[in-house]
């Protein structure tokens, strides 16, 4: 009542019965308050004309469900404001009906057109809550209703409507089973989105609906194991566990060949054969062996590339936070990996043993079942399971039993230290299960037997009962082994039948010296005489043994035992259990015998004293492999309702092609009709861009080759552009052969000066470099139209770096071939210094040199702030390319392939943001091959390419030769289809294969395109709504001015800079207004929609970013991107 008080007199509220309370805290309780009074003071101000009031109430409401208040009779006071205009409002009171709405479900279907009303929001968060009201009322009456919802929502726009539609198809199903057939329609379409957002959800519905389809998961398959990484952490277990039971049903047993080879190649064939065609049967006998023997060599190469797919895309899930996740993906692996590569899973569960108990528990429950099959993945980590004081009881004998499971020859002396540790604790459970481990550690490993036992023997002079106790069950086991070598044992016990108290060990006891009289004649009937006197007073266990060992000697030893075996017997016959008076009965018919007593009296020590087993001591958790492992029925070890058996792997492999999406024909290629291609296509198009544009890059594939020759990361940013304007003119074939000769000429001179550039290179980048500063102080003192000057000195630019070349070729040709002198090649030494200190000639006030002492690559003197003047200029589109525009920065590379795993040869890619000439729609990837190894790799190439549907990849020309210590460079071309799905293909060698991905940053999917302010005004007012992101942020504090923002922009994405309009922002003669805005327009590769991005700078480093883009899935994650390169 104190923290209402506090309250109340925080928000002033008056506490007078007649005035509404609006400071009074409906969720303290209001014990003194009448209930006809109770929420009047929320009534009133929810139906305010105020949306200030009405979101307060909401507020306080939805606190109070929160709190575990009851608030349903609220409902028809929250209902009326679903119409409500304020999104805040609307978006609280949906959040309230998904609670209520199936106890108020009259109330909530008045309001039915609203919500339906509410699908058709532009705001998707609104659809989304209004199709979640709509699934959780539970009326089949509203179940057409609820389909016809559920189905447009599954063809909505935004990705998290899709989801919520996902989410309401497991409601509608258990509403009304019947329509099922619906419903498959619908999940099979959503099956097909291509976005991480939905992919879980719907997998979840498929799971509740109909997992017996697996035919809806065929074409699917490959897209969920690539969206996997990036899916939330609860879809990726859901989907982990569907594709598990996918996989056990579509692949064949990884492990099928070392069986095969265990079982001698076939051999029960003979068994099953008949006599008459014994030869045949050797025959087939001898081919199924050679069969199993060349399984066994082509073992690698057996598995089918889906399930290899699958394994791989999985296994950095082990890194994830989620425990859950990484369980997932350890069963995935335990029941679906080759035996070999089970191993990587150990590492990831023993790092979950960090985590709270639970989590403890539910792993240790799993790793205890793995280390029965596969004892040796947990070895290297047996330290990870010793015992801590702080671990709980259950915790404790979990990892008792792992220890227990992983002992062998060579640790045991190890682990029964730590168990002579263990059995001094506190904790009697973990005590007796620790003398329990020490049994089964002696019974499975031979050498320790007698070590265990005379331990054990020890414990049991302890001043501890219950260890004693213990230690008498595990002894009596034991002995039962080899009972003729430890008579002193027996003798030693039968001395503790005075002490020992405990039933269990008494009656173990007494059963040992029964089962062994002979070995210890002259004890056994004192024992019995003792316990005859004390007969009356034990429990019925103790009994039960005491009348056994009487009947035992009345058979071995009648002279001294029979009068003590008829009193037992006497005693027994008047007990009050009447399994002990049953027992007297039956056992006094079978040993004396009398004239009624039947056959059975013959045999009855046969019956009594016959060799019986040694107890096998087994795991308890020996059976539960049968169970999926992370599954709720392998933790209780009994099956939960809901669970789905692990299907058995085919005997035969179902066909693969299922998997296969369907790729339009004009993708499809032979390998000869592509190598004439890489002939005519790419000088064909370098000629043409040509023409097209001065600026334009020619053959991407020199460019870029180029740019790895210089070793450094760096950006191409005069040549690296899009190339959409190319392809448009055409030459005489005369001149294309004519190209086509210099190219080749070129490329072996490249090869031949490869990390070795030649001086002259440098001097033209140098006189290139000179005019460009001239070109810099004209442009400082003059105005805007001088574009003839430019482009004049572009093409003397062009004159001096085709000194070498013959003066026979048109015009275009040179500035063509001025953008192919841009591509940096590796400076000398000698050079660098001159380089540094012409770039501070090219300073502008607010340039800021990069901090890092890497040397900057000729192409980066078209600096940033040299950049933002060019804009100034108003060139006419067909002069002027995008690729004059992109600021140039640094390209980052990407590890494809690692040294190591790669045996020698290591390859690193980067998005060269170069055009790629063959075929405009596809992003250029370079590719850098070294070879660290010691022995020349031959003949890299690439081979089976898995692709998502629609996506295509123009493969490098295959590498003849790498010699040892040798780099090489190539270029691939990747069609993404506006997607950031990975392009996987395996890195062939002559002696290996490699399995590699390239998957793209968002930003590198787009190419920069020239807009005016106006122009990008007018396209930007056409992409609103849904179409548009917004974000606010605070600039990070290195990142205040233009040309930092400008660079961090156009490295995160692949933009122009659009220059400044009428306000004149960017050019120096005007002093820049105190909160620049600046624009940058693009296009994405493939389907060629705009992008449109604003950074709108505000006071004290605040800024507002604002994407707005066609394909909506592209734009949310650029937003995610640039707000990164802007704040940190």
């Amino acid at each position: 009542m104190s923290a209402s008080s506090a309250f109340n007199d925080e928000k002033g509220g008056s506490s007078s019965v007649g005035e509404p309370e609006y400071g009074h805290d409906p969720a303290s309780g209001g014990i003194f308050s009448s209930d006809y009074k109770r929420h009047d003071d929320l009534k009133e101000m929810l139906d305010s004309n105020k949306d200030s009031l009405k979101l307060e109430a909401m507020k306080r409401i939805v606190a109070m469900i929160a709190r575990g208040k009851n608030a349903s009779d609220l409902f028809p006071a929250v209902v009326k404001n679903v119409a409500c205009k304020n999104i805040e409002v609307k978006k609280l009171v949906y959040v309230y009906l998904v609670r209520y709405a199936e106890e108020q479900q009259d109330l909530a279907l008045l309001s039915i057109s609203t919500f339906q009303r509410g699908l058709k929001d532009p705001n998707q968060l609104i659809r989304a809550s209004a199709l979640r009201v709509l699934s959780s009322i539970r009326v089949t009456i509203i179940v057409p209703i609820m389909m016809l919802a559920i189905k447009e929502a599954a063809s909505d726009m935004s990705p998290y409507v899709r989801k919520t539609a996902a989410h309401a198809i497991p409601k509608l199903y258990s509403l009304d089973p019947e329509q099922k057939d619906q419903l498959i329609e619908v999940i099979e379409k959503l099956l097909a989105d291509k976005t991480t957002l939905v992919a879980g959800s719907v997998v979840m519905a498929f799971e509740e609906v109909c997992p017996e389809r697996i035919d809806l998961i065929h074409k699917n398959y490959r897209k969920l194991c690539n969206l996997l990484i990036d899916v939330e952490e609860w879809g990726q277990v859901v989907i982990i566990n569907m594709l598990t039971r996918y996989a056990r049903t579509q692949f064949l047993n990884p492990n099928i060949n070392e069986s095969l080879l265990e079982e001698g190649g076939g051999g029960d064939k003979t068994f099953y054969g008949s006599d008459e065609d014994e030869d045949e049967d050797e025959e087939e006998e001898n081919e199924k062996k050679v069969e199993a023997a060349a399984l066994a060599k082509r073992k690698p190469y057996v598995m089918d590339p889906d399930h290899r797919l699958l394994l791989r895309n999985t296994k950095p899930l082990l890194q994830s936070r989620n425990a859950a996740v990484v369980m997932a993906v350890a069963q995935l692996y335990f029941h679906l990996a080759p035996k070999a590569e089970v191993g990587v899973i150990a590492k990831a569960l023993v790092r979950l043993l960090r985590s709270h108990s639970e989590v403890q528990y539910v792993v240790l429950q799993n790793v205890a079942t793995m280390t029965i099959k596969r004892r040796g993945m947990f070895e290297p980590y047996l330290k990870s399971f010793y015992i801590r004081s702080t671990d709980p009881t259950q915790i404790k004998i979990l990892k008792l039993e792992v220890l227990t499971n992983l002992a062998n020859e060579t640790n045991i002396s190890t682990i029964l230290r730590e168990f002579q540790t263990y059995i001094k604790s506190m904790d009697k459970d973990f005590v007796a299960a620790t003398i329990q481990a020490i049994g089964r550690c002696a019974t499975n490993i031979g050498e320790v037997r007698d070590t265990c036992l005379n331990g054990l023997v020890q414990l049991l002079s302890n001043r501890d009962e219950l260890v004693v106790a213990e230690s008498v069950v595990v002894i009596k086991k034991l002995l039962q082994m080899q009972p003729e070598k430890h008579s002193d044992i027996i003798k030693h016990m039968a001395k503790l039948t005075d002490n020992i108290q405990v039933p269990m060990a008494r009656a173990s006891i007494l059963w040992l010296i029964g089962e062994y009289c002979e070995h210890v004649p002259k004890i056994a009937p004192d024992v019995l005489r003792k316990m005859a006197k004390s007969f009356t007073s034990e429990e019925d266990i103790v009994k039960l043994q005491i009348i056994n060992l009487a009947a035992k000697l009345y058979l071995t030893n009648s002279k001294q035992t029979k009068l003590l075996t008829q009193y037992v017997l006497n005693l027994a016959k008047y007990d009050q259990n009447y399994d002990i008076r049953d027992r007297a009965r039956f056992i006094r018919q079978l040993i004396v015998p009398t004239e009624k007593s039947g056959a059975l009296s013959k045999y009855a020590k046969k019956l009594f004293l016959a060799l019986k087993p040694a107890p096998v001591l087994e795991s308890p958790f020996k059976d539960r492999d049968h169970f999926q492992l992370g599954s709720l029925s392998h933790l209780l070890n009994a099956k939960a309702g809901g669970y789905q058996e692990l299907p058995d792997w085919p005997e035969a492999a179902p066909d693969p092609s299922v998997r296969n999406v369907e790729v339009p024909e004009w993708t499809k290629c032979s390998s000869r009709e592509k190598r004439k291609e890489k002939k005519v296509e790419k000088p064909f198009y370098s000629d043409s861009e040509g023409e097209s544009g001065p600026t334009e890059s020619a053959d991407s594939e020199s460019d870029s080759a180029s740019i790895s020759e210089s070793g450094s990361g760096s950006e191409v940013s005069g040549t690296a552009s899009e190339s959409e304007e190319s392809g448009e003119g055409s030459e005489s074939e005369d001149e294309e052969e004519d190209e086509e000769e210099k190219e080749r000429e070129k490329k072996k001179k490249k090869k031949r000066e490869f990390k070795k550039p030649v001086q002259e290179s440098a001097s033209e980048q140098s006189s290139g470099e000179d005019d460009r500063k001239q070109e810099r102080k004209i442009k400082q003192r003059k105005s805007d139209s001088e574009s003839e000057s430019d482009d004049d000195e572009s093409a003397s630019e062009s004159s001096q770096s085709e000194s070498e070349d013959s003066e026979s070729e048109a015009e275009v040709k040179k500035k063509k071939k001025a953008a192919e002198s841009k591509p940096p090649s590796k400076p000398v030494k000698k050079e660098n210094k001159k380089e540094k200190k012409e770039m501070s000639l090219l300073d502008l006030d607010d340039f800021e040199p990069a901090p890092s002492p890497q040397v900057t690559p000729v192409n980066a003197f078209l600096s940033n702030s040299l950049v933002t003047d060019l804009e100034g200029l108003s060139l006419s589109d067909s002069v002027l390319s995008p690729a004059t525009i992109a600021p140039s920065s640094t390209l980052k590379s990407f590890e494809l392939l690692h040294r190591i795993t790669g045996e020698g040869l290591s390859v690193e890619y980067c998005f060269s943001r170069q055009p790629f000439s063959p075929d405009a729609n596809m992003v250029a990837v370079q590719m850098q091959f070294t070879n660290n190894s010691t022995s020349d790799t031959k003949n890299i190439h690439m081979e089976d390419v898995k692709l998502q549907s629609g996506m295509r990849v123009k493969e490098f020309p295959e590498i003849e030769l790498l010699p040892a210590g040798e780099a090489a460079s190539a270029v691939m071309g990747i069609d993404y289809c506006d997607s950031t799905q990975a392009a996987n293909f395996q890195l062939c060698t002559h002696a290996r294969k490699f399995f590699v991905s390239i998957q793209p940053p968002v930003g590198e999917l787009m190419r920069p395109i020239f807009l005016t302010e106006n122009e990008f005004k007018k396209e930007q007012g056409q992409l609103m709504g849904m179409n548009e992101i917004t974000e606010k942020l605070t600039l990070d504090v290195k990142c205040r001015n233009e040309h930092a923002i400008v660079q961090r922009v156009t490295t995160a994405a692949h933009l122009s800079r659009v220059p400044c309009g009428s306000d004149k922002e960017c050019s120096p003669p005007v002093p820049p207004p105190d909160h620049p805005v600046h624009r940058f327009a693009g296009r994405t590769v493939t389907s060629s929609s705009l992008v449109l991005v604003t950074v709108a700078t505000k006071e004290e480093g605040a800024a507002q970013l604002m994407v707005n883009c066609e394909k909506m899935v592209i734009g949310t994650m650029l937003v995610k991107d640039i707000l990164l390169a802007l704040t940190q």
